[in-house]
């Protein structure tokens, strides 16, 4: 057996073993990307257009926005989760019609009044510790087309673990886990690209007798 040959078949079983490694670490990070916890939401709320989810606790503020989407038929979030103490800020887009924000079933007394179709037109609302659970609400005058929302407040709730996969109930995958699985495809290619190089060219690499 030429050297040539021993030190290709040396190369391919270490490039082999290492794109192995970096195909079960991207994986290893898909996996735990794609997977979350978050609330056992209503049917009714979690069936809302859009389906956006936002777990903002530990932010004492956030923005959902009234007439989202394309069609303006949406909250945006959708779905939120957020601390006792937090402001949710509601505020119209000015697009799908007059809306309004009503509580449909859970502990939160969300009223924001009669429909407003106004740009800009904002409803605050500051969770306490009444408001611990689940809380489906709407849109009255869009409520048959879908435009449905869902507050989660507090740690005091049912949780189960969700997947990606696209659609419109997709779960956002951490920064983090995206740039670890970018990092490891990109070495799993490099990795198979020496390889191609080596088998092609031949190396020179020699065995120490």
């Amino acid at each position: 057996m030429s050297t040539d040959d021993v030190s290709r078949r040396t190369f391919m079983r270490t490039a082999g073993g290492a794109a192995a490694a970096a195909g079960a670490a991207t994986a290893t990070a898909g996996t735990a990307a794609a997977q979350e916890e978050q609330p056992v939401w209503p049917s009714g709320a979690s069936g809302g257009n859009l389906g956006e989810y936002l777990d903002a606790r530990g932010e004492s503020e956030v923005t959902v926005e009234v007439g989202a989407n394309d069609d303006g038929l949406a909250f945006a979030p959708t779905l939120l989760w957020v601390d006792t103490g937090t402001t949710i800020t509601f505020e119209w887009t000015g697009n799908g019609g007059a809306h309004n924000v009503q509580n449909v079933e859970g502990p939160a007394s969300l009223e924001s009044g009669d429909p407003v179709d106004e740009e800009g037109y904002t409803y605050e609302y500051e969770t306490t510790e009444e408001d611990v659970g689940i809380t489906h609400y709407h849109c009255v005058p869009h409520d048959a087309v879908g435009m449905h929302g869902g507050l989660a407040v507090g740690e005091d709730i049912e949780t189960e673990s969700t997947g990606g996969g696209g659609g419109s109930n997709a779960v956002f995958v951490p920064q983090g886990a995206r740039a670890l699985g970018i990092a490891t495809f990109i070495a799993m290619m490099s990795t198979l690209g020496l390889a191609f190089v080596f088998m092609k060219y031949g190396g020179t690499i020699t065995q120490e007798e």
